[in-house]
Formats: C-alpha cells, sequence, structure tokens
C-alpha cells in the first residue's frame, strides 16, 4: 500500500493516501470539494462504441462512489497503430455519449500507441464537502445493499470464449454501461455510513475494504445476492476470469473470510467474480430500509439487500 510523504500533508486533501478510497477529494472551500480519480483497461466487448460506453461508465462511477457529480473527463487511450482509426473514433464517441449522459463533459485527453486497445477516463467531480461517502463508516446493524447484478466477469470470459448465449452478453452490457449517478443521487437523500462501487476485486473483495476500514464484520446473504441472466450457468460449467480466483485467493490468505459450506459453489464463485462497471455497495442504518427501498422503487433503480454489518473482523458468506 502507498504511504504518504510529509511533503504531501495537507489539510484540504480530505480523502488521498492516507486512507485510499474510489477517488481523491480536495477541499476548495466550504461548500465544495473536488473529486479526481482515473480508469481504463483492454476492451471487455467487441463493439467499439459499447466498450467507449462501457469504460467511461465504470470510471464515472468512482465519483458517484464518492458521493458526487462529475463536470468533466479527458480521453485516456492506447491504440495499436495498424488498426483502423475508425474503431478509435467509435470508442471516443461511445465515451463521450456516456459522459454527456451524465451531465459532463469531455475536456480533451491523451492518446499513445500500444499493442492492445485500452480506453478510460480521468473525471473531476464535485461534492460538498460534509457529503462525501468513502469506505470507511459502516457501523454495526447497518444494512448493506447493492445497486447492480453481478457477472459481468463470467458473461465476458464466456463472450471471450465464443460460448456466450447472446442475450445473456446483451443483459451483461447494458448492466455495464448503466450508470451509478441515480443510486448515488438516492443515496444522498439518506443516512449512508459508507460506500464503494464493485468492480474488480469482486463483492467480496469490496466489501472487505469496507468492513476494515471501519473495523466492523459484514455479513453476506450469498442467497441474496443478485445475479445477471446466465451468471449461474457459467460458473457451473467454470467459465470464469482469471481474475476470480486470484481474488478467491487473496481473500482467503487473509485469513478473515468465512465462506459457509452451504453456500454452493457456483454461487460462492460469483461472490469473487471481477466486475466491470458494478453497482454501488453501501451501508445504510436499518430505519433508512422502508424510505430507502420506496424512493428506488419510485425512481425505477434497482436496489437489493445483500447483508448486514456487525461487531468483529473480517467477512462472511453464508447461505439464508
Amino acid at each position: 500500500m502507498l504511504r504518504a510523504f510529509p511533503s504531501q500533508v495537507n489539510s484540504n486533501l480530505l480523502v488521498g493516501l492516507t486512507a485510499p478510497d474510489d477517488a481523491a477529494v480536495y477541499r476548495i472551500s466550504d461548500e465544495q470539494a473536488v473529486i479526481s480519480t482515473a480508469d481504463f483497461f483492454p476492451p471487455v466487448v467487441d463493439d467499439p462504441y459499447a466498450y467507449g460506453q462501457i469504460a467511461a461508465a465504470n470510471a464515472l462511477s468512482d465519483v458517484y462512489a464518492m458521493g458526487g457529480e462529475p463536470l468533466f473527463a479527458l480521453n485516456l487511450a492506447g491504440f495499436p497503430d495498424d488498426l483502423d482509426l475508425e474503431i478509435l473514433g467509435r470508442i471516443f464517441q461511445g465515451g463521450a455519449d456516456k459522459v454527456i449522459e451524465a451531465g459532463a463533459v469531455i475536456a480533451g485527453g491523451h492518446t499513445v500507441t500500444d499493442e492492445e486497445p485500452k480506453y478510460g477516463l480521468a473525471v473531476t467531480g464535485q461534492v460538498h464537502p460534509d457529503r462525501i461517502f468513502t469506505k470507511s463508516g459502516a457501523q454495526p446493524g447497518d444494512l448493506l445493499v447493492l445497486t447492480k447484478p453481478v457477472g459481468t466477469g463470467v458473461i465476458t470470459t464466456a463472450h471471450k470464449r465464443d460460448c456466450v448465449d447472446t442475450a445473456y452478453l446483451e443483459e451483461a452490457i447494458a448492466s455495464m454501461c448503466r450508470l451509478n449517478g441515480g443510486a448515488a443521487r438516492l443515496f444522498q437523500q439518506f443516512t449512508v455510513h459508507a460506500c464503494t462501487d464493485v468492480t474488480g476485486y469482486g463483492l467480496l473483495g469490496h466489501a472487505m475494504e469496507m468492513a476494515r476500514h471501519g473495523n466492523v464484520r459484514f455479513e453476506i446473504n450469498a442467497e441474496a445476492v443478485p445475479l445477471l441472466p446466465g451468471a449461474l450457468n457459467y460458473a457451473q460449467d467454470d467459465v470464469v476470469p482469471g481474475g476470480l480466483d486470484r481474488n478467491r485467493a487473496h481473500l482467503e490468505s487473509e485469513g478473515l473470510l468465512t465462506l459457509h459450506a452451504a453456500v454452493p459453489p457456483a454461487l460462492a464463485a460469483l461472490l469473487f467474480d471481477p466486475q466491470t462497471s458494478g453497482g454501488l455497495l453501501a451501508a445504510v442504518p436499518p430505519q433508512e430500509q422502508a424510505n430507502l427501498e420506496g424512493a428506488f422503487n419510485a425512481a425505477n433503480e434497482p436496489l437489493w439487500i445483500v447483508g448486514t454489518v456487525s461487531e468483529g473482523s473480517g467477512i462472511a458468506a453464508c447461505f439464508a
């Protein structure tokens, strides 16, 4: 883990290297702080436009995970010099359209020659200094809520292996393209003790980060975790990405994971599945449940209660 150097200590840096989170946050005034983040990766789907949308939604998600709103973004891209530049144009168009949907704007960027296409964004957003969401702060008794189903890793792996059902892939792409902005704005209307977005470390990996930062224990009900259509099928057939096994090995090596034997193996695997542009995972007080669910239903935003917070440390996945 990176550590802050003495020269980096600054009272206006509200979130930085001393407490790593989804993005950095710097206070400009008593009423405004800026959020800064960057993310990019190789293609997860064949269609350049969809890839651009997914990569942009994934990068924007870090701003939403901090409770903020994006202002502008810079393109970050690597592209082979022997590929048609029209492909890069479609990637950029997908990203730009998603940024516009978020109410922000592309303000520039940088592209380098690379052997494999890569695309993402450096995003600047804003948030009130008193309304920042962080990974820390979950309290015993809190409910754990999730805003998107999991399974993008196994479905895109099935796509790479040419064994994916088109309907399942389209459902996964739609999920990855969907912005977390609506959910984040709804969360701002309620008490949120902690929040993160679920991406490469999988549901349990990101839940572990929140539990560790909050000095609490997370209990995940595996049966309540929403799954993308087809995800369980592929997990049962062992069509899984390499990152899934790495995520599991890392958590098991820490000795803080309890995986109950009653959890079916394929379902257990999906709890470690690395996600691309996954949902928000938040810890909220139980007294907020009825109003929170009502607000999400009214806004046609999905929400699932997937666990609880208790005293202790680490994380457990059970099958209720």
